[in-house]
């Protein structure tokens, strides 16, 4: 059946979106890491750390990452608080522990060697569609396109494709972007488009008048560059934590969360949420009682940190406490720790900037015992 002119036509003008794209992509790209490398593994690890995470927070984490782990193999023998220190800061600590049970099970059924077939790679912990696609074109040069928010947002401006990301668009998108794809060099392609988004057709404030596509682009000649995709609103619940900062004279007490939930197998020091109605004291004294079986008697204030993660921003409030009785630790999730012990344990990011804030005053009066000042 012969093709139709407007068939034809859309194929034709296709072919020179896309080239378009590669050709901007070409000269425009930033230099990264990951992308100069086809290691499998390499390229997996980058793609999970950039989920819901900055590139520029990325890369020293990517540096650092191999440095410990250099290869599966060494991931795999690695115990998971290694890993989950090695993530600190990053936040989503999912997405640690899911590397980690992955690599176990690659080095277990596919011989050390990140799988080049999309079921099995699907199959693994924390893989997803996007993951998969990412890793299968880029680093296996497999026709697979990837989806993530910066090609979705690119591709909705470019069709003129209303209303908010869903399965319905997602599916509309993938249609058409297999009409762009090239015949080789998919990943390139795939991060060409992640690229356009991530630097000119941005959410807030796209760079139209930069981009290379704009002809094509129906929301551009509509001026519905703002409002497509439709935003999301997004409710962050704001909370205050207090934990005590409790010590024996040479080390401190810090407790194991549990291995299941929000934040799970890290380390914080003991407290808890402010409730309703509370002084930051009066919550400090009541969850040391219910955590630790003991009386707070004076408690300073050491420091305030706030941090965000998932759908909370936290301000959480530090103090340095002196009980009145000594903890009687019967559970294995509390420790006594040196401060020295305290910089292996991974902790959430606030809890982090804390043992930072420990870390240098230990620092301060070492060098004040030093100078003799």
């Amino acid at each position: 059946m012969p093709k139709t002119a407007g068939a034809v036509g859309r194929k034709n003008a296709d072919r020179s979106l896309g080239r378009e794209i590669q050709r901007w992509y070409k000269a425009h790209h930033r230099k990264l890491p990951w992308r100069e490398t086809k290691d499998p593994y390499r390229i997996w690890v980058s793609e999970v750390m950039l989920q819901q995470t900055t590139v520029p927070a990325v890369v020293p984490y990517y540096a650092r990452w191999f440095e410990l782990f250099p290869n599966i193999r060494a991931l795999a023998r690695s115990s998971l608080q290694q890993v989950l220190k090695a993530w600190e800061g990053l936040g989503y600590y999912q997405r640690a522990r899911n590397i980690h049970r992955a690599a176990r099970i690659i080095c277990r059924k596919h011989g050390c060697s990140v799988p080049d077939e999309y079921e099995d790679l699907i199959a693994l912990p924390g893989v997803g569609p996007y993951i998969a696609a990412a890793v299968l074109s880029i680093a296996y040069g497999k026709s697979y396109p990837v989806l993530d928010a910066n090609v979705r947002r690119v591709g909705m401006r470019l069709y003129g494709i209303l209303g908010k990301v869903n399965y319905r668009t997602d599916d509309i998108l993938l249609e058409r972007i297999r009409g762009l794809f090239p015949a080789r060099n998919g990943g390139d392609f795939n991060q060409a488009l992640m690229e356009l988004g991530a630097l000119v057709c941005r959410s807030h404030n796209p760079s139209c008048l930069l981009c290379p596509v704009r002809g094509f682009c129906r929301a551009y000649k509509r001026g519905e560059q703002e409002v497509i995709p439709a935003p999301r609103k997004r409710s962050y619940h704001r909370i205050e934590t207090v934990i005590g900062i409790i010590t024996d004279g040479r080390r401190y007490l810090v407790q194991k969360r549990p291995p299941d939930g929000l934040l799970a197998d890290l380390w914080e020091f003991p407290g808890g949420k402010r409730e309703k109605g509370e002084t930051l004291r009066e919550a400090l004294h009541r969850e040391l009682k219910e955590e630790l079986d003991v009386e707070v008697g004076e408690a300073k204030l050491l420091l305030r940190v706030r941090h965000a993660y998932t759908r909370f921003q936290v301000s959480l409030f530090a103090f340095e406490c002196e009980l009145e009785s000594v903890p009687k630790l019967t559970s294995p999730v509390h420790r006594w720790v040196s401060l020295r012990a305290l910089k292996r344990l991974p902790f959430p990011s606030g809890s982090a900037k804390v043992v930072r804030f420990l870390e240098d005053r230990s620092s301060r009066k070492e060098q004040h015992r030093s100078t003799g000042s």
